[in-house]
Order: structure tokens, then C-alpha cells, then sequence
């Protein structure tokens, strides 16, 4: 038999890199998160959060960090199926780092179709103030 020193780096490469491991999480969607600049000077944050209720969602700014977090769990129970209770669950979970020019008191969010919207006002900074240097003067 011919010795190769790559066939068991491919075969390694194959096990690792082949789509089979992932099998579980093919079909798992993962919500989007969209953060942008808006022509207003806010900072937006969208989260399709879709089958989720403004009851199921909690905003809040901690340690200057915007975090959205929504659970929702669902309980049914049919005697006249063959299953007896029924369970699902869902979560999401973002923290977002603010700007230190983010106006957190003012933060405004509404949830519109299963889109989530936050907007931040941002805060003008002032401009640098440029410090002049001066030359000591010999005597």
C-alpha cells in the first residue's frame, strides 16, 4: 500500500468541514438585526422579532449597552389529540453597545408587524476646541 501523509488530513478535513455536523442547526433562523444612522442624527436598531407581542419584549439601557430581549412560551393542552401538552419556546437576546453621545433618555420604540424599531437620539458633541501653544520667550 502506498503510504500518503494528506489522507488523513483530508479525511480529517471531511469530517469537520462536511455539512453533516450542522445537521441540527440547518433549520434554525436566526432573527436579523438591522443598526443604522437615520437622516434624523438617531441611531436605529430593527429586530424582526416576528410572532413575538410588545408583552413578550423587554428594552433597556445597562452599563451604557441598549438590551432587547424577548421570550415567549406557548402551552397547549388537547385531550382530543394524541398528545396531551403541548410546548414551544422561543428566545432573542441583543446587546448593543451605545455611543457616549447617545441621548438614553430619550430612546423611543414601537413594534410594528413583527419589526421592532428603536430609535436613539444622538447627541451633537461639541467640536474640539484646539489649544494654541505658545513659545516662551528668551531673555
Amino acid at each position: 500500500m502506498h503510504f500518503d501523509p494528506f489522507r488523513e488530513i483530508d479525511t480529517l478535513q471531511n469530517t469537520i468541514f462536511n455539512d453533516d455536523w450542522m445537521m441540527p442547526m440547518k433549520n434554525i433562523s436566526f432573527p436579523t438585526t438591522d443598526i443604522y444612522t437615520s437622516k434624523n442624527n438617531e441611531l436605529m436598531v430593527e429586530a424582526h422579532l416576528p410572532n413575538f407581542t410588545d408583552g413578550d419584549i423587554d428594552i433597556r439601557v445597562d452599563d451604557g449597552a441598549l438590551i432587547i430581549q424577548a421570550e415567549k412560551h406557548e402551552r397547549e393542552e388537547d385531550k382530543d389529540r394524541k398528545y396531551v401538552v403541548r410546548e414551544s419556546s422561543s428566545s432573542f437576546y441583543r446587546r448593543i453597545q451605545l455611543p457616549e453621545y447617545a441621548n438614553t433618555d430619550k430612546i423611543d420604540a414601537h413594534l410594528d408587524n413583527g419589526i421592532l424599531k428603536v430609535m436613539i437620539p444622538l447627541v451633537k458633541l461639541p467640536e474640539p476646541k484646539k489649544i494654541v501653544i505658545s513659545s516662551k520667550s528668551k531673555k
